[in-house]
């Protein structure tokens, strides 16, 4: 159940447009930036044998190895279930192995493979190129990044 804003009698400052507007969604222009994102990712990261939800699971790894598929759901904000066979496609590819944990054989522990780091190399300039593609200084996506963060964060704690 999601909380509800406080409510006021004093106007808005949205009710000065058509809060129904397509253009006027914030959710819209997060969504569209997310498919322009993902768009321009596509091409950099077909070189490399990845798709972007693959890249994003790298990336956990890259940061910190040796994570259970749990952590890395949780890192990723997504659902363990959904998580499992992208994973599988990553250890059939050779970047990554998943052992079953010794103390708890539900718990399955995701490890790069000498392969996998070496990917990490390939994808290094990836970020640059992302950044240039932007048409914006590492300063104003830096500050974009952090406001963004910032939203998720109300937003996870309306939920």
């Amino acid at each position: 159940m999601i909380k509800a804003a406080n409510m006021t009698t004093e106007r808005s400052p949205l009710d000065s447009c058509d809060q129904l507007l397509l253009d006027n969604q914030v959710c819209f222009a997060l969504h569209s930036t997310s498919l322009m994102l993902t768009k321009v990712y596509k091409p950099l990261l077909q070189k490399l044998g990845l798709t972007y939800p693959q890249y994003l699971a790298m990336l956990v790894l890259w940061e910190r190895d040796g994570l259970t598929v749990g952590e890395i759901s949780q890192r990723l904000l997504t659902d363990p279930g959904s998580l499992t066979p992208l994973l599988k496609r990553l250890e059939a590819e050779g970047l990554l192995s998943r052992t079953r944990s010794r103390e708890d054989e539900r718990v399955v522990i995701v490890q790069l493979t000498e392969q996998g780091r070496v990917l990490r190399e390939q994808a290094r300039d990836i970020p640059l190129c992302i950044l240039g593609a932007s048409g914006r200084s590492v300063e104003q996506l830096r500050q974009l990044q952090e406001d963004l963060q910032v939203l998720r964060g109300h937003l996870q704690g309306s939920l």
